[in-house]
């Protein structure tokens, strides 16, 4: 794309200069429109007239130079153009602007075709410079010799009166001169012996049979060569001269940037050993420093094995030493543990004694409350029997009133009736109640049996152990009963009760 782009603007630069008449470097803004839709339709651009008014306004002041036309020139035509135009069309819209400047003679001693066909070359030819020129001074090129007739490849230079050729570009070993004046001429030759593209130079005294590596390199040849001849005559300096002493000075900056590489180089390789050098120094400090070390730590863990060894020695003796004293101290524990032991039991004994004590005493009291709630749901039961007794019979009484105020009874009845269930369920749930206090009165029963046997069988392991404690209980006035156990642990009021509850449970049973 970037050679298509330079080959299009070669044939918009000659166009652009057509239209530079006064030759200030600027065009009018009008022109400008016009070469850009022309532009746009040749190389098949979608032409933007919205963004050409807005480049091209008319309240800019003056015309527009070749600086300022390139940017849009990029932007909105050379930027869009794909492969797909026909570049003999847009070439010769080009050469229809440039035409009446290029072509002064008349009349011509070629075609007006044929001048169109020598502008395409030239352009294809040209530098990308501008203003456009060919310009090819040196080169490797193909020379038939004089004797032998043979083709030898040789260095051409191009000079503003002379064409030297050499063995290599390196300007050595020089071969031979071909003097330029304006009685010289150069001509292209058709291909034979197997060489293509062939020119001649034709000399006062001899002449030149060339080859040229390519078709592109032999016109571009033949055009300097022409182009020097024609400066001969009209006595003027070759366009070659500056360009040459141009690549002649990029040559010689080339070789000082070389010559400075390779001295950085060396320095950078002289630094490189000087680093090694001293690397290697120190890799045999390290090694002495290690070797060192080694020795240091062969001592220290020498040093470090009769310690360790000391030390187990020691540590061995303390060791039976505290061996024996833990038997010592463990005997000693072992009996007091034994002791302790017998106390946590006795001590065991008695918590245990004290909460069946408060078992029973809990228990009693439950049964107490149980009794009581039984008492205060019969004569709820007996209550609602009244009233449902007293709601029946006032439910007679109403049946066995007169007809006219069956109506008004018929509905007290209802409320009556409703007022009835009410009762009835109230009556049930009394009931369900009544069985619940029940069960829960067996239950308590259950668990003053369980507290009177824990009770009995406590004081049956309090009267084995009465020869080791003995319960200090207040003491009271009335004599003790005494039983198989030994004597009694309650009074003979309580007694008399015990043997009240017992026929009451057996009564109920």
């Amino acid at each position: 794309m970037g050679s298509l782009k330079e080959e299009l603007l070669k044939a918009i630069w000659h166009a652009f200069t057509a239209l530079d008449q006064d030759h200030s470097g600027k065009v009018s803004k009008s022109q400008l429109k016009v070469l850009s839709h022309n532009l746009c339709t040749v190389l098949k651009v979608p032409h933007d007239p919205v963004a050409l008014e807005e480049h091209f306004r008319d309240d800019d002041e003056g015309p527009v130079s070749n600086q300022g036309y390139m940017p849009y020139l990029n932007r909105f035509i050379l930027e869009k153009v794909q492969d797909n135009f026909d570049k003999i069309e847009f070439n010769r819209m080009c050469w229809t602007l440039c035409v009446k400047k290029n072509l002064t003679k008349n009349p011509l001693l070629i075609t007006e075709e044929d001048a169109f066909k020598i502008w395409v070359i030239f352009n294809f030819l040209s530098e990308d410079k501008y203003p456009l020129i060919i310009v090819s001074e040196e080169g490797y090129m193909m020379k038939k010799g004089h004797r032998r007739k043979n083709w030898t490849e040789r260095w051409f230079v191009l000079k503003p009166n002379i064409i030297s050729y050499y063995v290599s570009e390196d300007l050595k070993d020089k071969k031979g001169d071909i003097l330029l004046d304006e009685n010289c001429c150069v001509e292209s030759l058709p291909d034979k012996d197997g060489k293509k593209c062939l020119f001649l130079v034709k000399c006062f005294d001899k002449t030149f049979e060339i080859s040229a590596s390519d078709k592109k390199k032999k016109q571009e040849w033949i055009q300097a060569i022409h182009s020097t001849i024609h400066l001969l005559k009209l006595g003027s300096p070759p366009p070659h001269k500056e360009a040459r002493q141009r690549r002649k000075e990029l040559r010689k900056k080339q070789l000082a940037e070389q010559e400075e590489l390779e001295r950085q180089m060396k320095e950078l390789q002289a630094a490189n050993e000087s680093k090694q050098q001293e690397l290697e120094a120190v890799r045999k400090k390290l090694e002495e420093a290690a070797s060192r070390a080694a020795e240091e730590e062969k001592k220290r863990l020498q040093t470090q094995v009769e310690l360790q060894a000391r030390f187990s020695t020691e540590l061995e003796r303390e060791k039976l030493i505290r061996q024996q004293m833990e038997e010592q101290v463990a005997q000693k524990s072992s009996e007091l543990e034994q002791y302790l032991q017998r106390v946590r039991e006795l001590e065991d004994m008695y918590l245990k004694l004290q909460e069946a004590l408060e078992d029973e005493r809990q228990a009693r009291q439950d049964e107490e409350t149980v009794r009581k709630l039984q008492a205060r749901l019969l004569e709820e039961e007996s209550s609602k029997r009244a009233e449902l007794e007293k709601w029946h019979l006032e439910q007679q009484q109403a049946i066995q009133t007169t007809e006219a105020e069956k109506q008004e009874l018929e509905n007290q009845r209802v409320l009556k009736e409703q007022a009835l269930q009410e009762a009835m369920e109230q009556l049930e749930q009394l009931e369900l109640e009544r069985k619940q206090a029940l069960e829960q009165y067996e239950e308590v029963k259950k668990k003053l049996e369980m507290a009177t046997n824990k009770t009995k069988s406590w004081k049956d392991k309090v009267a084995h152990h009465e020869g080791l404690i003995r319960l200090i209980e207040p003491g009271s006035k009335n004599p003790h009963l005494i039983t198989n156990w030994g004597p009694a642990a309650f009074t003979e009021a309580e007694l008399e009760e015990r043997e009240k509850n017992w026929k009451e449970k057996k009564t109920t049973e």
